[in-house]
């Protein structure tokens, strides 16, 4: 059973930290900042790849530091994302988080980790986020690229009308709520 609770972070109000610099941290990195482009990151790596140097120069708000992971680096973090290849220092990484109350997820060790990073499709200002409570992240790759070709491109315009009609409405939350579920219903 899922026992998964879904949120959605404000990356940009955090400060992540991404341990390792190879092709999982790369991974790691674009899609947080596909997601959110202004989000606070630093990644530590004692080497790191030149598409991860690009990235730097064009978000500046990403710090590269190219060192081993050291503990010293988790000051002031509030999610750690782990993409090493060394399991020694995945686990220590975890164990420190642990000991600091920080959020950690430990690339492809769903035992490690506290959350999932979610496949996502994105249309316009809609996000779905899709997870297998780790079991299969390829399956929510391709469930995701199912979902976004059947989703049209339209559905920006529909939200958009549907929060200018939402501003308009008169009475109380109650009343907005249901006018909206009346509005809304054709989606079913």
């Amino acid at each position: 059973m899922n026992t998964l609770f879904p949120i959605f972070v404000k990356a940009e109000n955090l400060h992540t930290l991404i341990v390792g610099g190879g092709y999982v941290g790369l991974e790691k990195l674009t899609a947080l900042l596909g997601n959110s482009p202004e989000a606070r990151i630093t990644l530590v790596a004692p080497e790191i790849r030149d598409e991860i140097q690009k990235l730097a120069q064009q978000h500046p708000k990403l710090q590269l530091i190219q060192e081993p992971y050291h503990p010293i680096y988790l000051s002031d973090k509030d999610l750690v994302i782990v993409g090493t290849n060394n399991r020694t220092v995945n686990h220590q990484i975890q164990a420190d988080c642990k000991s600091q109350r920080i959020l950690v997820n430990v690339a492809d060790t769903p035992d490690l980790c506290d959350f999932y990073l979610s496949s996502v499709v994105k249309k316009g200002d809609l996000k779905i986020a899709i997870s297998t409570n780790g079991k299969s992240p390829t399956f929510a790759k391709r469930f995701r690229e199912v979902l976004e070709e059947i989703l049209p491109d339209s559905l920006q315009e529909t939200l958009d009308n549907l929060t200018a009609i939402r501003t308009k409405l008169k009475g109380d939350f109650v009343q907005k709520m249901e006018k909206l579920n009346e509005i809304t219903k054709v989606l079913r």
